[in-house]
């Protein structure tokens, strides 16, 4: 009977589901990437499967079940936008913060140069000081 052999995929494919989130909090960022990634694709790919599927079958099927499953990729559509989105304002959040560490960076670093630059006149003009008192006590004597 078809409809077991469904279930039995469907029961296999979330158990294999299951598997890799629960390895997914365990792996590095680089690899839950990818496996993000790989999931987007296949998820993309099986839509488009059931889209070609019901392209082929449309005649014969009922015009409230291929709304349906329209509906359905419409919304796994809206799903994959919203995480897009999602990564692109966490990443902009991350440049946001890259770029204020930087400025500070960079303004702890002016500063630094400032007070070199006053120490090094400070310096020179000691120096100078020092020199004068000497020639004076030199001509002098």
């Amino acid at each position: 009977m078809a409809t077991n052999a469904d279930f039995s995929q469907l029961t296999d494919r979330v158990n294999e589901a299951q598997a890799k989130i629960k390895a997914a909090a365990s792996t590095s960022r680089d690899e839950l990437q990818a496996q993000v990634e790989q999931a987007q694709t296949t998820a993309e790919q099986q839509a488009d499967e059931i889209k070609a599927k019901a392209a082929q079958t449309q005649t014969e099927a009922a015009t409230g079940w291929q709304t349906m499953k329209d509906n359905w990729h419409s919304h796994v559509a809206e799903l994959h936008q919203k995480a897009d989105d999602k990564k692109a304002e966490l990443d902009a959040r991350r440049a946001e913060l890259k770029a204020e560490a930087a400025e500070d960076y960079a303004d702890d670093a002016v500063s630094f140069a400032i007070a070199a630059a006053q120490e090094a006149e400070y310096a020179v003009m000691d120096a100078i000081l020092a020199r004068s008192d000497a020639d004076a006590l030199t001509s002098t004597s």
